[in-house]
């Protein structure tokens, strides 16, 4: 089979910055062939027109007909972002069995904010017996609520043991308000009330931006021809359906770093890999481990928000190509540090600002000595004038001084205390400030070609023109001072990655990698005690940059780095190339001698003998998974199912406590025909 009569598939990863598209066959070889890759700039206003821009620039690449795509997939940091930046759905939140109390636990509190609660008696016990159940409160509530809330979110008391409570309140929020209502029990099987509430609680407020997105890219894949099954990718690196995404939206946070992690494997066949995704502003770096990625065993944080969502277990550093570039305070000889703050590069606001930049620039140089502020400018970031509202008196004059067009630091400030101002506007998200990053040493050496090399090399040279303790200027050219920011950057990738390491083997990783003898051993500093560090496994380079600042690595982090050829869209490739997985759970406990209830899925049954229970408990999790993995979007699922068991032993005899049932089903999605 051809590539050109194979099966196409496409995938597609919104960014915070670009949006990234990529067709991709399975012919060409053991891991296929990617036949066109496209990058636009992400619309957050309406993100079918980034997803437009980068996939029609794919099918113009690869003349492709658009009918010939028999698969979507797309990886998003919507969810993410949202969280993050507070935003999402005004939604009312049900707890039934729990005491206002139970609101402070967990971060409860703070994710609810101003949204309304309801408190209702019933709930069950850990073998699932029922408290009394009393929804009048909340059924008074319904029509007031139904008219100021986007959903509804309910939470019982030890409801993943019996979710009786939780039905009974969903089919009355539905029957009444026609909203959707998320259930805790659907979420997670996990313990811990309050933190299921929460994870509930922020899935009710994504699923009106979830439907959005999901609503948007399919219009646009209509209005292509692409009459192909949309996918999205989950936090944990698995497939499911856009259907199955919009009812369980909280599932896709950590979506893009999760499909990074996916293509990676693909491109490089590797399943044991530390892998390292260097953009702008952040590197991310996570494990593969046997294939799959780590996950994170307390549930994902986002937004500063523990959840119960398996996602990967994801490290973010702030260190990237366009990392402020500064200078060791008191030292004779000042290291180089980056980060964790971001600039717009010098040669990027020349190539978008012209003289405006490289006139000042000019003028500093032309000073006898060096300034402080040098190679710094300042650009309002053109966010809506509204976005402004409640600056104080000195955040509001320095504003107003700064404008679209870039103005030198050093003529715009005054004292230190406007650097302080500066940087609170800066934080708001109004005000940009440029100077020299590495992507402008890159753009000094000839290494990076797409902004204004020109520009980059005034910066390079006034940050050359910096002095040391004794007086003497810290490099003798541009050329030099950018080499030395290119090495710093390497080396501070290596100590993100063993930091990482270290943190997965269960020591405090920052801590570790600081250690003079960790430092010492990376340098390969001689000595009569020689030191070593080495990973375990090699290094996944991803980004754009990475084939530029991972070539040094492996010396310093102890094992090879591999760099794929397709590894600027990583994310959009893992999207398309992922399977479906899903899972169902199963307890069984035994609330009294003799007595064994199994509690799966929504039913609660009991049983007299411990194998009859086990029995059913298996039979129900592999049903309720085979069924889970349709609506994910795979009719060729394979199932295998575990049991985990606790028991103790009194006077020589085996007492049973519970059992633990877990199936797991997993496939290649389906495809148009």
């Amino acid at each position: 089979m051809t590539a050109k009569s194979s099966p196409l598939f496409l995938g597609i990863d919104t960014g915070g910055t670009y949006t990234d598209a990529v067709l991709w066959s399975e012919a060409g070889g053991p891991r296929g062939k990617v036949l066109a890759k496209a990058k636009a700039l992400t619309t957050r206003h309406d993100l079918a027109v980034g997803i437009s821009g980068a996939v029609d620039a794919v099918l113009e690449k690869s003349a492709t007909d658009p009918a010939a795509i028999k698969l979507v997939s797309m990886s998003t940091t919507l969810a993410t972002n949202a969280l993050v930046e507070g935003q999402g759905g005004r939604v009312a939140l049900v707890m039934i069995g729990f005491a206002e109390g139970d609101l402070a636990r967990d971060g409860l509190k703070a994710a609810l904010g101003t949204d309304p609660v309801v408190f209702c008696s019933g709930g069950h016990d850990v073998h699932g017996n029922a408290a009394k159940l009393d929804l009048s409160g909340l059924e008074a509530a319904l029509p007031e609520l139904g008219a100021s809330v986007s959903g509804f979110a309910v939470c019982a008391y030890f409801a993943t043991r019996n979710p009786a409570h939780e039905l009974a309140a969903r089919d009355l929020i539905r029957e009444k308000t026609g909203l959707p209502v998320t259930a805790s029990h659907e979420l997670s099987a996990k313990l811990g009330g309050p933190r299921r509430a929460l994870t509930t609680l922020l899935n009710a407020r994504l699923i009106s931006m979830i439907d959005r997105l999901v609503a948007a890219t399919e219009g646009f894949l209509a209005a292509r021809g692409i009459s192909a099954p949309l996918m999205v990718v989950r936090g944990d690196g698995a497939l499911v359906s856009a259907a199955f995404a919009r009812q369980r939206p909280i599932e896709t946070i950590l979506s893009g770093p999760a499909a990074s992690l996916v293509g990676a494997r693909h491109m490089t066949g590797l399943d044991d890999a530390v892998v390292s995704d260097i953009g702008g502003t952040t590197t991310d770096v996570a494990v593969l481990d046997q294939g799959r990625p780590r996950l994170d065993p307390e549930g994902a944080t986002v937004g500063g928000f523990r959840t119960m969502v398996e996602a990967v277990a994801m490290r973010t550093f702030g260190l990237g190509g366009d990392s402020e570039v500064t200078l060791e305070d008191g030292a004779l000889n000042p290291r180089i540090l980056l980060g964790p703050r971001r600039l717009v590069p010098l040669a990027l606001a020349g190539m978008m600002h012209g003289e405006a930049v490289t006139v000042e620039l000019e003028r500093q140089i032309r000073a006898a000595n060096p300034g402080r502020m040098d190679g710094r400018l300042a650009v309002r970031t053109g966010v809506p004038e509204r976005l402004a509202a409640g600056l104080t008196g000195a955040e509001a004059k320095l504003y107003e001084l700064i404008g679209s067009t870039p103005l030198a630091v050093d003529r715009l400030l005054t004292s230190n205390a406007q650097n302080a101002t500066l940087n609170r506007l800066v934080s708001r998200g109004l005000v940009h400030v440029a100077g020299f990053t590495p992507s402008d040493a890159a753009h000094v050496l000839g290494k990076q070609a797409n902004w204004d090399a020109a520009t980059a090399r005034l910066g390079a040279e006034l940050f050359a023109r910096k002095r040391d303790d004794r007086g003497q200027a810290i490099a003798a050219s541009p050329e030099a001072i950018s080499e030395r920011v290119l090495t710093a950057l390497t080396r501070l990738s290596a100590e993100v990655i063993l930091e990482t390491a270290f943190a997965e083997d269960g020591l405090d990783g920052a801590a570790t990698v600081a250690h003079a003898l960790v430092q010492r051993a990376v340098d390969s500093h001689p000595g009569i005690a020689r030191l070593s560090v080495a990973l375990d496994r090699p290094v996944i380079g991803l980004g754009a940059s990475a084939p530029l600042h991972y070539g040094g690595l492996p010396p310093l982090v102890g094992n090879g780095c591999v760099v794929p050829e397709d590894t600027d869209v990583a994310n959009a490739l893992g999207a398309v190339v992922g399977q479906v997985r899903v899972s169902a759970e199963a307890r069984v406990s035994q609330p009294k001698e003799g007595l064994f209830r199994v509690a799966s899925g929504e039913t609660v049954r009991d049983f007299l003998d411990e194998a009859a229970a086990i029995a059913a408990a298996e039979t129900d999790v592999r049903a309720i998974a085979a069924g889970r993995a349709r609506d994910a979007g795979t009719d060729s699922a394979e199932i295998e199912v575990a049991s985990e068991f606790r028991v103790s032993t009194v006077e020589g005899q085996r007492m049973f406590i519970e059992a633990h049932v877990v199936a797991v089903a997993s496939g290649r999605p389906r495809i148009a025909v």
